[in-house]
């Protein structure tokens, strides 16, 4: 029980360590190319070199931290093209998911949560004008849908391979989602991410394998637009999480 307990706090640690350095790292305190060692963590944190390590290791397999031959990790700096290439292999995974529930088909229970869901982003898609409430809303059943979607699939192994490249940055389907509020197009994008979504579930309910998957491989490209969108001024650059770490093609 001991043992237990002790491994429990050790995993609580290196949680905590890791949401605080994700912090610093994407509100811009930790700048790409900084040097981090663990005993500058350990000194900044006041948690101990255990948890701290492995902190470091996960933010590395995350994609925000690259070790260095001399030791240690330093920030790391994405250009717009790597994100490109995380946001399509997120569509591709998807996609797959969207077209093995078409192909393998998908129960009367589970196409009834990806329709309730649907429903409620309808609701908030034909509002007049959307607020930060709304957006920050949007967000939530976003997710859902997406997990829904994953759910649908009944493919263990390919869930965890999706699991896996939503954790890295800026790959998340709802990634640049708030920062639509402050765009003009915004009603524009979601009402075609919404249509999107809808004939996604169209697609999944007729057996459309193919024509799900390449609905939801367009779908993950919207992201790539909203954040051409969002770094084209310095207002709506500052609300990307991690805009710090983005070099502009201007910036090689």
């Amino acid at each position: 029980m001991a043992a237990t307990s002790l491994e429990n706090v050790s995993s609580s640690q290196t949680v905590k360590a890791q949401l605080a350095l994700r912090d610093l790292i994407l509100s811009g305190e930790l700048k790409p190319g900084d040097r981090i060692s663990e005993l500058s963590v350990v000194e900044r944190l006041g948690i101990s070199r255990t948890p701290i390590r492995m902190a470091l290791v996960r933010l590395e397999e995350e994609g925000l931290l690259e070790g260095i031959p001399s030791g240690g990790f330093a920030v790391k700096a994405f250009s717009e093209a790597d994100i490109h290439d995380a946001i399509e292999v997120r569509g591709t995974l998807e996609g797959l998911a969207a077209r093995f529930a078409a192909e393998r088909g998908v129960s009367a229970s589970r196409l009834a949560d990806l329709k309730a869901c649907l429903e409620k982003l309808d609701e908030l898609v034909v509002r007049p004008k959307l607020t930060i409430d709304d957006f920050s809303e949007y967000v939530g059943f976003n997710r859902e849908f997406h997990t829904l979607l994953v759910v649908a699939a009944d493919s263990p192994a390919l869930a965890r391979q999706i699991d896996r490249v939503v954790s890295l940055p800026f790959a998340s389907e709802s990634g640049f989602v708030k920062v639509q509020a402050m765009l003009p197009e915004a009603q524009y994008i979601l009402t075609i991410a919404q249509e999107h979504h809808r004939c996604v579930v169209r697609a999944i309910e007729d057996r459309e394998g193919g024509r799900a998957e390449a609905l939801m491989r367009e779908h993950a490209r919207l992201a790539h637009r909203n954040l051409q969108l969002a770094l084209r001024n310095q207002r709506t650059r500052e609300l990307v999480p991690g805009a710090v770490l983005i070099r502009r093609r201007n910036d090689f």
